[in-house]
């Protein structure tokens, strides 16, 4: 669940690209060795950061452990190591295991996907217009809480919120968009979703995924509550003014069912093969949780239940991500090779999703990516500087000058360094799959397109 809206990631990041495969390598199973080589170096390099105290992670084929390992410190005031059974809080890749507790109740009968809001609901306005299916698939048009102004984060957020304390921050706004009309992603549906399965089963959603998790032996997947005793539990990080510290406190009630589970590496892609091959809901349910949504206008999104969909290269890739105070989470899977990697780190400048990359093109064979950082002279970078909005998001991001390094910053977000790689093209720093192509008309930039996580999106200038 991240601390604020899924639209440009804030992290900062660093870059290790010069492990190739070589040639000849198999296309069928990936090699350990060459994982080893890929995961250290990237480990490494991110430990040589202050940002990044530890990092866990896991790969998989056909259910087999392939190679985990664990990196850096899980506490660093104690000195404890991180390691494969390291427990971090996994953020938002908590909404697959909600998605799969409404598909298994719907498998029972329990409920419909096309069961409106105000089923569970009665005085939510305008939820006799939002389904189920809405919720699940980012498409209600409810405003999303953890989009509301950083002081709601400041002082609401560290309190043990009821559900009708929580809802009440957002029932009453505006919707975004008309259900089913748009995709936006929302946490404020997720939150929902955990009172639809409450009300459904009745039973409190912390026992529900605690109960699924003990069927399917995930000893260390759980609700991630403050109070309690969790072994092996992570502390998490945030890197500020200088210096490494402790995150800010955030209720665990506040995240529910949108992003408050705790998770290991192991347990993570050992689900991902339960859930892949029908142990967690039917097969049927999950080609539903991976089918992209279908919106009113007849476009599909990259989203599905729970699930982001994509390809890397054009290999399959489901995948989610996760944020959330003191931790960042990114976990794949590539169906066509039954592969599965988990990525967890204890900071919220972690770089799982750049690590996963990485681990899945060795396995897969693929060249890692190159990343240039060439130098622009201030006249050059004068001619990016400015506020720029992306409508289809609702965002504005600023480009500023910081000594000889361009910056953007996106509201309410932190900034990150803009890596040239000519021709007008830069590279985030927070991930190299994240580039902003600017169109530049004589000395000026008049807007940008910004291809990140497998969306396309226009910028503008706008002073």
């Amino acid at each position: 669940m991240p601390a604020s809206r899924p639209r440009v990631a804030v992290v900062c990041a660093l870059l290790v690209s010069s492990f190739v495969p070589a040639a000849g390598a198999s296309a069928q199973e990936p090699d350990r060795s060459r994982l080893e080589a890929v995961a250290d170096s990237m480990a490494a390099a991110a430990l040589a950061q202050p940002v990044t105290p530890g990092v866990s992670v896991a790969v998989a084929r056909s259910g087999e452990i392939v190679f985990a390992r664990g990196y850096g410190h899980a506490d660093v005031e104690l000195d404890v190591p991180a390691s494969p059974r390291t427990v971090y809080r996994i953020g938002s890749i908590t909404k697959q295991f909600t998605a799969a507790l409404v598909m298994r109740l719907v498998e029972a009968g329990r409920l419909s996907l096309d069961d409106p809001l105000s089923r569970f609901l009665p005085d939510f306005p305008r939820g006799g217009e939002v389904t189920v299916r809405h919720l699940l698939n980012h498409t209600s048009g409810i405003k999303s809480y953890t989009g509301l102004d950083e002081a709601n984060w400041a002082t609401i957020f560290r309190h043990d919120l009821t559900h009708d304390e929580l809802i009440d921050l957002f029932d009453e706004l505006p919707f975004d968009f008309e259900p089913g009309a748009e995709y936006r992603y929302n946490n404020s549906a997720y939150y929902l979703l955990g009172v639809v399965l409450e009300r459904a089963a009745g039973e409190p959603y912390a026992e529900q995924v605690e109960g699924l998790a003990g069927d399917l032996g995930l000893d260390r997947t759980e609700y991630c509550g403050n109070a309690e005793i969790i072994r092996g539990r992570a502390e998490g990080y945030r890197y500020e003014d200088g210096a490494l510290r402790n995150a800010a406190f955030l209720s665990m009630e506040v995240p529910g069912a949108a992003g408050a589970l705790c998770s290991t590496v192991l347990d993570l892609v050992r689900w991902t093969h339960l859930l892949t091959t029908g142990r967690v809901v039917e097969p049927s349910s999950f080609e539903e949780m991976t089918t992209p949504a279908v919106l009113t206008t007849g476009d599909t999104t990259a989203y599905g239940y729970g699930l982001g969909l994509g390809e890397l290269e054009g290999h399959r890739k489901i995948s989610h991500g996760g944020g959330i105070n003191g931790f960042t989470s990114a976990m794949a899977h590539y169906p066509d090779r039954d592969l599965t990697i988990a990525v967890l780190t204890n900071a919220e400048g972690g770089q799982p999703a750049r690590i996963e990359e990485a681990l899945a093109r060795t396995a897969l064979g693929l060249p890692l990516l190159v990343v240039k950082d060439l130098p622009l002279t201030d006249e050059e970078r004068s001619r990016y500087v400015g506020t720029y909005e992306l409508p289809d998001v609702d965002l504005e991001l600023r480009v500023f000058v910081d000594g000889e390094q361009l910056m953007a910053r996106a509201e309410g977000q932190s900034a990150f360094r803009l890596k040239y790689q000519g021709d007008d093209v830069f590279i985030a720093s927070f991930d190299d799959r994240s580039r902003l192509v600017f169109d530049v008309e004589g000395d000026t930039a008049t807007g940008f397109v910004l291809e990140q996580g497998g969306a396309t999106l226009q910028a503008r200038r706008m002073d």
